[in-house]
């Protein structure tokens, strides 16, 4: 088999299908994800662990195939052709090589386009401050990122560095430098890169991923000291986010982070994707405004008083997820039933939609 033009065809088939995602595995033939379901490609043979180790060595240079066969693992991403950039993860499993394949857009699409609440552009329009991208894994969290550094990019003359594992979105710059640096290639680790672009005259700052208590560290310095960050994290609502990051401190310094966060805290914005009534996905969110109201709830560890907060304050452009659940309903995008299923709080949100 010529291992290069198959592997040419897999990805063409990715595009012409409008997959989001492609999955080689020993014993299957190759599965493409559309629109959220699995497809065997029952066409193609099934594939053997030689099959998946000659594919996963073909996406790799050397250094990475260096570190994967240290590892065991690798996240890295892979242009295809000028056509399409893919975010691939290479991993053992019993023994043989996997790959998961996930397509990354060309194009970087506006708040508009990823129909996010207008809101959001507040987050674009400061100086100073730290802002929180929360969500589960494959929710849209580096897409919604890549959307605020864009605007950003479009708005604004300053100079903006992200730190990413890997490089999904190549900005293209217009009125902002943008300098992207990708962990292993361009820097060590989150913290090195973190401390370093305290010293490259950053105005803007983007974290790709807050993996530990150094890395929040360094963020919320930065963002105390006159610089605005974007982070994400792994968490699916604002008092879930403040929770964990001040959790990563030991006991002793948990007041202090309190403090820190709720002075240069700017908003967290929690996302998750639903599957649609039409076809694909829509977000529904929940956005969290750091107002004195909830500063202070911050500093006062009563955090689980913040979701009543994010009720109360409509007018300020704060949404509850179940909020958003309702109107998503309401416009007849999302089932009852999605709805419920993605609700944090089902009880609360039956009530609500038994009134529609």
């Amino acid at each position: 088999m010529n291992y290069s033009l198959y592997l040419k065809k897999l990805l063409s088939l990715v595009g012409e299908k409008g997959a989001s995602d492609l999955h080689i595995s020993v014993g299957h033939p190759p599965i493409l994800r559309i629109s959220g379901e699995l497809y065997k490609l029952e066409e193609e043979n099934l594939l053997s662990p030689e099959d998946t180790q000659n594919l996963a060595f073909i996406l790799m240079n050397d250094l990475q195939r260096e570190k994967f066969l240290k590892e065991k693992e690798i996240d890295f991403a892979y242009g295809f052709e000028l056509k399409a950039r893919f975010r691939v993860n290479i991993y053992y499993q019993r023994g043989s090589i996997s790959i998961a394949l996930r397509i990354v857009s060309a194009k970087i699409k506006t708040i508009e386009e990823l129909t996010l609440p207008p809101v959001l552009k507040k987050f674009t329009e400061v100086q100073q401050g730290f802002v929180l991208i929360t969500g589960a894994s494959s929710q849209g969290k580096s897409t919604t990122l890549a959307a605020l550094i864009d605007e950003i990019n479009h708005t604004r003359s300053e100079h903006i560095i992200t730190i990413e594992d890997p490089i999904e979105y190549v900005f293209t710059d217009d009125k902002c430098i943008i300098d992207q640096r990708e962990l292993y290639s361009d820097t060590l680790s989150f913290p090195r890169a973190l401390r370093s672009t305290l010293r490259e005259d950053p105005d803007v700052i983007m974290v790709g991923e807050m993996r530990d208590l150094e890395t929040i560290a360094t963020a919320l310095t930065a963002a105390e000291t006159g610089h605005l960050v974007f982070a994400t994290l792994h968490t699916n609502s604002a008092a879930q986010t403040i929770h964990r990051i001040v959790d990563v401190f030991p006991a002793g310094q948990q007041n202090q982070i309190r403090a820190q966060l709720s002075g240069s805290l700017l908003g967290v914005f929690s996302q998750r994707l639903l599957p649609r009534i039409k076809e694909g996905f829509i977000p529904a969110c929940e956005v969290m405004i750091c107002n004195p109201a909830i500063a202070n709830l911050i500093r006062e560890n009563k955090i689980h008083e913040i979701p009543s907060i994010i009720e109360t304050s409509a007018k300020e452009g704060m949404i509850s997820l179940n909020q958003y659940l309702v109107e998503l309903v309401r416009k007849k995008e999302i089932t009852k039933e999605i709805a419920l299923n993605y609700s944090l709080n089902s009880k609360e949100l039956k009530s609500r939609l038994e009134k529609l």
